[in-house]
């Protein structure tokens, strides 16, 4: 783990300690991530390594939450309406994986110059918006 990527976890172990989660049980070594709660959604956080041409690696702060499975039969109802979430929902991303049918509400960052106050905000506010996201969706998509 290099030093940037190292002082990014430990930011993220003192914001578990501000909000009063124990972070060796918000941290999973197995997986190298973190795992919170807000509300009705679990937040996912690691850093993760892209690499770059030049044969160095390029690291971002990704926090995840899933949000709502994608019902088949209104995929493109789903889809129009996550569109214009996109467009409200300032600082989150509405997102699916490759594959998959999982809508999740995402942030991500370049850990470069990231700082304690920013890395809570994102937390924070990813938190927020998957909460109250999760909740909405599924009051408009359940099944009538």
């Amino acid at each position: 783990m290099t030093p940037e990527v190292q002082k990014v976890h430990d930011m993220i172990a003192n914001f578990a300690q501000q909000v009063g989660v124990d972070p060796k049980k918000a941290f999973d070594p197995e997986k190298n991530a973190w795992y919170f709660q807000r509300g009705s959604a679990r937040v996912e956080v690691f850093v993760q390594g892209i690499p770059l041409s030049n044969g160095e690696m390029r690291y971002f702060l990704r926090i995840f939450s899933p949000i709502m499975k994608v019902p088949p039969a209104r995929e493109c109802e789903v889809y129009k309406h996550l569109l214009e979430l996109n467009d409200r929902s300032l600082g989150v991303k509405l997102t699916l994986m490759p594959g998959s049918n999982q809508v999740y509400a995402t942030y991500e960052r370049d850990i470069h110059g990231l700082d304690a106050e920013e890395l809570a905000t994102c937390m924070l506010d990813l938190g927020w918006w998957a909460d109250k996201l999760d909740d909405e969706l599924q009051m408009t998509f359940s099944d009538r």
